[in-house]
């Protein structure tokens, strides 16, 4: 688990890849995760029953507490302390909740609150393992521990994928959409041995091929995104000052936005794949249409009630109340910089 998660692009992200699709909406059967009932060690595992809500999003109550065994973390800014990876950490319960959920923040375990599996925990608890849990069963530990992380890149694919297929710029790669999401989605499904010999990365090849392809015909439509000046993919921009910059439809894959001021931004269809957003300032920022932007992301950026968002995604409940007029930040006259893209006259 990480403060940074495991969106990051091009490198990463490209080679995680990008979009979403309709199997989310109409609750894709094969991706949901069963009601919890705990079979006996060793058991066969039977028929599941759907569980209700995203399958692309986590769902504790389903899950057996993967997240918080499977993956390390180190002390630091986002942890307070070290985990090594398979070991539960000290805040799981019996029940496999987090005991401290409420009070993460406070705790110091900030990593725990910008994380989401995409909904890969309750398919590898439920679907793959088919409800048997690494306690009951400790057989099951080391492939479901293993299982856990590929799945959950699988699923953040899934994510994008489906956003394509929500995109009308992008209807001609409709199909193609479709066919690579079911493709993803059965690499879900493979058995745990299996999952273990993918070839991770030559998938995410191809679907971040698809997701390049797609943000270029969003961002098409939007008046000026395609000059150089919007093309900031992979930039250093660590603490820019971009307080009401306009950055519509502008290029954003894999750029370093760590607490860079974006104060009153315009990010209307800009394409956010794999941008690092941690501590990035999005007060009263326009993320309207903002391209494969993740629920993880916005975790870990500061915004407020005046940042408006894209419908798919939650305001995330750290976030601050609007500050008053006068305490809120500004650009200072004429300020210009080496990083900083003003908004256009």
């Amino acid at each position: 688990m990480s403060g940074q998660t495991d969106s990051r692009a091009d490198g990463r992200a490209e080679g995680q890849a990008d979009g979403r699709a309709e199997g989310r909406a109409e609750g894709r059967a094969d991706g949901r995760a069963g009601t919890r009932t705990d079979p006996p060690a060793g058991s066969e595992p039977g028929p599941r029953a759907e569980a209700p809500g995203d399958p692309l999003r986590g769902d504790c109550a389903n899950c057996f507490g993967l997240c918080c065994v499977a993956l390390p973390f180190a002390a630091s800014a986002d942890f307070a302390v070290d985990k090594p990876a398979g070991t539960p950490c000290g805040n799981l319960a019996a029940d496999f909740r987090c005991g401290i959920h409420d009070r993460l923040r406070d705790r110091g375990f900030n990593g725990c609150t910008v994380y989401d599996c995409f909904g890969a925990g309750q398919k590898v608890s439920q679907i793959t393992f088919g409800g048997r849990d690494w306690r009951r069963d400790p057989r099951t530990a080391r492939r479901m521990f293993a299982a856990f992380p590929v799945v959950r890149q699988l699923h953040e694919l899934l994510a994008y994928l489906t956003e394509v297929l929500e995109l009308e710029p992008a209807r001609p790669l409709h199909g193609e959409a479709r066919r690579v999401l079911d493709e993803t989605e059965r690499l879900t499904l493979l058995p745990p041995e299996e999952l273990g010999t993918l070839d991770l990365d030559a998938h995410r090849r191809l679907v971040g091929d698809l997701l390049s392809r797609a943000g270029e015909l969003v961002r098409a439509g939007v008046p000026g995104a395609r000059g150089g000046k919007k093309n900031r993919r992979g930039a250093d921009l660590m603490g820019a000052r971009l307080t009401g910059a306009d950055l519509r439809g502008a290029s954003l894959r894999g750029a370093y936005l760590i607490a860079a001021d974006l104060t009153g931004a315009d990010l209307r269809e800009a394409d956010l794949l794999g941008a690092d957003l941690r501590d990035a300032r999005l007060a009263g920022a326009d993320l309207t249409g903002a391209l494969f932007l993740t629920q993880p992301q916005l975790n870990a950026a500061r915004g407020d009630t005046r940042t408006v968002l894209p419908a798919r995604l939650t305001r995330p409940a750290h976030w601050a109340a609007a500050a008053p007029a006068r305490q809120r930040a500004r650009r200072p006259a004429g300020a210009t910089g080496p990083t900083a893209i003003r908004r256009a006259k």
